[in-house]
């Protein structure tokens, strides 16, 4: 009985084999794509909506086209990443960036600055227009405005790049041009590390170059300053977050130098607490 199986199956086999040959070698040429009108019982794409759409019916608009996806509105936010006071030189630092635009144009103000004894010692203001390089970054154009309570203002023209890199730093370097062939490159990276849903930890470092010194303000050509910290905050919720934490700041060449002239050490370590918020 197994051995009468057995050959039922290699004969099945062979006539299975031999049809797909046969379908292999049809001639393909003839075969052409559907084209034309629909068939009489296709179906109808409106069977659903009692035969409203949206220009015809009861729940049509007059006027332009309605109905818009979310890329076509525009946003705004503003983003406080920090709002700290520094221990060590009694001073309060505001680093803020607001936009108001679409995902993929928009317009960026960036805004950092030193209070302290209630004077806005030194502050830097970015007016960028943005636009969307790809699904991480944006490159931004416009001007840098630098304000100096003890010094020279500055105005610089700006091209810049912002976003999300690989393994989820955030990255913000900007290339500056300003009179008298000034020239300068800031950068800033940063990265959250969660603990919890709630405790994050976020290093931070930033960097600023100068192709020239200025010596009015303080700033040498070449790496003029770097800044390392890190910060510890507590996220009641995504928007309203305190945060304390310790920022250790550097100065090179002849921004040291100035600094020691002036009286002031060319490096400092710097407890700080602050708020973390955006709307």
């Amino acid at each position: 009985m197994k051995s009468v199986n057995w050959l039922t199956a290699v004969v099945l086999s062979a006539s299975s084999l031999q049809a797909n040959n046969a379908s292999a070698q049809m001639d393909h040429g003839e075969m052409k794509a559907q084209g034309g009108s629909a068939p009489a019982d296709a179906r109808n794409p409106h069977a659903y909506s009692d035969g409203n759409t949206l220009t015809e019916g009861p729940y049509a608009q007059s006027g332009p086209r309605q109905l818009k996806l979310a890329d076509e509105h525009s946003f705004w936010a503003v983003l406080g990443d920090r709002f700290e006071y520094q221990e060590d030189s009694e001073s309060t630092v505001y680093d803020l960036q607001a936009w108001y635009g679409t995902t993929y144009d928009r317009l960026v103000i960036k805004a950092e600055g030193d209070i302290a004894n209630g004077t806005l010692e030194e502050s830097s203001t970015d007016l960028l227009w943005g636009h969307a390089l790809n699904a991480y970054f944006d490159t931004q154009l416009g001007v840098r405005l630098d304000q100096y309570d003890e010094g020279n203002d500055r105005q610089w023209l700006g091209l810049g790049l912002q976003g999300l890199a690989p393994y989820w730093f955030e990255l913000d370097v900007t290339a500056y041009v300003g009179d008298n062939g000034r020239t300068a490159l800031a950068a800033e990276a940063e990265y959250e590390l969660l603990l919890t849903q709630r405790l994050i930890l976020q290093p931070r470092a930033e960097l600023n170059l100068y192709g020239k010194d200025d010596p009015e303000n303080g700033l040498g050509s070449g790496l003029s300053d770097l800044a390392l910290g890190v910060r510890l905050r507590y996220e009641f919720n995504r928007q309203f977050a305190p945060y304390v934490g310790i920022e250790w700041k550097n100065t090179y060449g002849s921004t040291a130098d100035y600094r020691r002239a002036g009286g002031d050490k060319p490096a400092d370590t710097q407890f700080v607490a602050g708020l973390k918020f955006w709307f």
